[in-house]
């Protein structure tokens, strides 16, 4: 197949994780028939919009046209075969990505697509006009427990679905918020929903199909330097006729304490746990032998903190199998369109809370 180029922007931590995966393909790339390119990187020279991050001068050329060489260089990959990966704030993604498709360039997105739904359909309307692929990082989607779960769910062994309780309990400190300033702020972060815990979110809907939020209730308990709640739960229910609760938190003390489900059933109960859901710890179901599954990748380590399980390198592989004709797209537009809208719908019980940390001057 032609060459891929990749160009990166955004040069926090998760850009930085995703150049390393780039570099990582490079490393081997001679072994495979593929050439994967890392043409633009996180140095200074993409300082920018924020003063950190701008699309890269070279995507407003014309789709497809080729770039010419000096010395007989081998040219840049074409257009057909440029992704740019965001990993801006998060309130650049859908501007950044209808740039970079106009531009003639498919897009990875970080999590979350983007904080507002109207922008994200926006962004999938564009990609439909121009040709191109939409990639959504939703990287629990490859961890050994989430995929024995939607094999689980998806073949109808649990019987009825009575209840569902997710939690994701984390540490985030002052010295997280510190390190960019985007962070904490409604307008560029959004909430703790989109920045922390859209992956979860994302693995509730994977897993169970449509959830309707009815109720939500927000707080801030440790973290009076962020524009919004530190923790907050909301009741759902579930297309199959089940309820659930989502609990989740950026104040446990010191270190991340869980990521969870569990999953209360007609023919079985299932609970899959650990600091990232990477642990099955219960599996109690009706004439049902537990498999073995594979070891789960470790968490991302960004020193002062941990994120979740490191799964991007199975984000772009998924990206080269597509390529090739292998695969599908592991997490469509489509898809993470879902997780903004459902999280825009649990913040819409949210507007009193805002109010009042105005009113405090918050």
């Amino acid at each position: 197949m032609n060459d891929i180029t990749f160009k990166v922007i955004g040069k926090g931590h998760i850009g930085k994780r995703h150049a390393a995966i780039i570099e990582e393909l490079e490393a081997i790339s001679e072994s495979r028939e593929d050439l994967v390119h890392r043409s633009s990187s996180l140095g200074e020279e993409n300082s920018g919009i924020g003063q950190d991050y701008v699309l890269p001068n070279n995507l407003n050329k014309p789709a497809n046209q080729p770039t010419n060489q000096p010395n007989g260089q081998k040219p840049e990959a074409s257009c057909q075969k440029l992704i740019t990966v965001l990993a801006t704030p998060n309130n650049l993604h859908c501007t950044q990505a209808i740039e970079a498709l106009k531009a003639g360039s498919h897009v990875l997105i970080e999590k979350p697509m983007g904080l507002k739904a109207s922008e994200c359909r926006e962004v999938i309307e564009v990609a439909k006009q121009m040709n191109k692929k939409i990639f959504c990082v939703m990287q629990n989607r490859f961890s050994p427990p989430s995929k024995w779960l939607k094999e689980l769910i998806g073949s109808g062994r649990l019987g009825k679905i009575y209840q569902v309780q997710v939690n994701c309990f984390w540490n985030r400190n002052e010295e997280y918020y510190k390190q960019s300033k985007w962070k904490g702020t409604l307008e560029q972060d959004g909430g703790t929903l989109f920045t922390q815990f859209s992956h979860f979110v994302d693995t509730l809907l994977w897993l169970f199909g449509t959830v309707k939020p009815v109720y939500a209730r927000f707080n801030n308990f440790n973290h009076p330097y962020i524009e919004f709640e530190d923790s907050g739960f909301f009741a759902f229910e579930i297309e199959q006729g089940g309820v659930g609760t989502f609990s989740y938190s950026t104040s446990a003390y010191e270190q991340n304490l869980e990521s969870s489900i569990t999953i209360l059933a007609e023919h079985g109960t299932v609970q899959v746990g650990g600091q990232y859901m990477e642990k099955v710890l219960t599996c109690r179901i009706k004439d049902y032998q537990m498999p073995e599954l594979e070891p789960p990748m470790p968490p991302n380590d960004y020193g002062t903190y941990k994120g979740s399980a490191s799964n991007h390198a199975y984000v772009y592989q998924n990206i080269l199998d597509v390529f090739e004709g292998k695969a599908e797209i592991a997490c469509k537009a489509e898809e993470g369109l879902k997780v903004v809208e459902l999280i825009e719908e649990v913040y819409r019980f949210r507007s009193e809370f805002l109010i009042s940390r105005r009113l405090l001057g918050f």
